[in-house]
């Protein structure tokens, strides 16, 4: 399989003409789903809608300069991480990517980037016709994967029975936190607001923990090879390493305090909150800093 990485590709006119229209097609789909737009929403709120983190992942307009741009920064070895797992002999597989490797596009040194700040603002989308508000809040976080999923996990356990609230997180921008729908707009961000500002029982952190740690190994055993290769990198990137054995002792060794500490950090920061639909009754984003502190 390693030749074939590092192989040169090169696309037919059509294919390229192919890709632009499928691109336009997924970014419509994406504009016409409203949870898509609130995620795109909450990522542009938190970080601003120019900034790489905030910025849609659909485009409708990608050139062909743009695309052939994008692949020759992003498709090279200076920007890539192999990660392979059921090898017996180490150096013996290390030596044989060197070889196949050796003559591959390196990259042009990558150009310094500032790192996305999180700024914590406001976008609305106000569309009556919905007939509901989708309301999202989103939180700086540490970028630690097991925390991240830990506290997603305290976070649906923490909503009241019956609620359509759901909890995200993502250690690559180090976002966390909650989103759901209602008629009612202004209660329903009133719930967001009182579980972030709420620190969770010692028995909702353990179960918390339980639940993250079963998924985290459970998509390990149950992922296609694409997914695989995604989770394998992921690990390789944050910890140097993959196995089971890590993956559970990284759930393992995050404390009920580490927990808490980070709920307790949350509630005096100040978030950064989207709304999506019939906006007549969810407050401003003004209004609600006043409830973190």
């Amino acid at each position: 399989m390693i030749p074939l990485l590092a192989t040169t590709c090169d696309f037919e006119k059509w294919d390229v003409r192919d890709a632009q229209k499928y691109a336009k097609a997924a970014s419509d789909d994406a504009s016409s789903d409203l949870i898509t737009v609130i995620s795109d929403s909450i990522f542009a709120a938190s970080f601003g809608a120019q900034s790489s983190l905030g910025k849609s992942l659909y485009n409708s307009t990608a050139s062909t300069v743009g695309m052939q741009s994008f692949r020759q920064k992003n498709y090279a070895l200076n920007g890539a991480v192999l990660a392979a797992t059921g090898i017996d002999d180490h150096q013996s597989f290390v030596k044989a990517v060197e070889e196949s490797l050796s003559e591959s596009h390196v990259g042009n040194a990558p150009s310094p980037t500032t790192p996305c700040a999180f700024m914590g603002s406001e976008t609305r989308i106000d569309a009556p016709s919905v007939g509901k508000a989708y309301v999202a809040l989103a939180f700086n976080a540490p970028k630690v994967t097991p925390l991240l999923n830990i506290a997603q996990q305290c976070i649906e356990l923490s909503a009241s029975e019956g609620s359509s609230v759901s909890a995200y997180a993502s250690s690559k921008s180090g976002l966390v936190g909650l989103y759901a729908s209602s008629t009612d707009g202004s209660g329903i961000t009133d719930e967001l607001c009182s579980i972030m500002t709420s620190v969770p029982s010692t028995d909702i952190i353990n179960r918390a923990k339980s639940l993250a740690k079963t998924k985290a190994l459970l998509s390990i055993d149950g992922s296609d090879s694409k997914s695989l290769a995604g989770i394998m990198t992921d690990s390789v990137i944050e910890s140097g390493s993959f196995g089971y054995a890590g993956v559970a002792a990284s759930y393992d060794g995050v404390s009920v305090d580490q927990v808490q500490q980070l709920f307790k950090s949350l509630a005096g920061s100040t978030p950064a909150l989207a709304a999506v639909g019939d906006l007549s009754s969810v407050p401003y984003h003004g209004s609600l800093v006043s409830r973190f502190s």
